[in-house]
């Protein structure tokens, strides 16, 4: 019984944290570019009372054995990147990823970080920028005087100045891919970070050859969190939760029986 006992309250915990990921899900449900995260979890380790094809006789083995396991554990919570769906903004430097791809940000710390939400903004200098006033890679600028702005969809930056009637070519972004973008590390603002599991970025234009997607100007990538799933997976949790401490309190009430045995 005290196998049940530990067992049970491994599985507490585990749907607490399982709860805890649910909660973030649904508190980002419309953060621009979040990628929602699906919580994993793996079987401890098993007590063998009896070995599974240890001997039985001199020519039987065993064919299943005794084995109880000893609980769970919260083994990760991966990022899956579907695509979100897209809300037309008119703003022209709201973009997507229409693909595979990150936006590559460098940061103050002179390190590149990498986002898919596409919300941008000029800053006093007519650097594209982030809603944080970090930087694009490769650096983009607009003049002030400039009437209009177009992306196209392999990245190419023009504008137009007043009384010109041919655009002038501001530059050209580049996107990032991961060979395993789940290995990313999330730091926050929408921003993700390299890893080992991740492997390095490859960069390169939109829609090219490298597996990257390519941009659309005038719409921004909503969360790719269900709500409805993610209430499903609520409700599940708590009974699983709920399950687990029955077993909790039945395994006390079965001690209380052994401790009162001799009175």
């Amino acid at each position: 019984m005290i196998r049940a006992l530990y067992s049970a309250g491994s599985g507490m915990v585990a749907q607490q944290m399982n709860v805890d990921n649910i909660a973030n899900n649904l508190a980002n449900a419309n953060t621009a570019g979040y990628k929602q995260r699906r919580a994993q979890f793996q079987d401890l380790l098993y007590q063998n009372l009896v070995q599974p094809g240890a001997a039985a006789g001199s020519q039987t083995v065993v064919p299943s054995g005794l084995q109880l396991g000893l609980g769970t554990r919260p083994a990760a919570n991966e990022i899956i990147f579907t695509q979100g769906s897209f809300s037309a903004t008119g703003n022209p430097l709201d973009l997507v990823i229409q693909g595979r791809g990150f936006f590559q940000v460098r940061r103050p710390s002179g390190e590149l970080a990498y986002t898919r939400s596409g919300q941008f903004h000029l800053d006093r200098d007519g650097n594209l920028v982030t809603s944080d006033g970090e930087a694009l890679e490769p650096q983009i600028t607009i003049p002030s005087e400039a009437q209009s702005i177009t992306i196209a969809t392999d990245g190419t930056v023009s504008f137009l100045l007043p009384g010109q009637s041919a655009a002038q070519l501001a530059g050209q972004l580049q996107l990032a891919n991961f060979a395993n973008p789940a290995g990313l590390n999330s730091l926050g603002r929408s921003l993700y970070g390299p890893t080992d599991a991740s492997g390095e970025p490859t960069v390169g234009i939109p829609g090219g050859q490298e597996g990257i997607g390519s941009l659309l100007q005038g719409y921004v990538e909503q969360s790719n969190v269900s709500v409805v799933e993610e209430f499903i997976n609520l409700i599940v949790s708590q009974r699983a939760y709920e399950a687990n401490s029955k077993v909790v309190k039945a395994a006390d009430e079965m001690y209380q029986q052994v401790n009162n045995i001799g009175r």
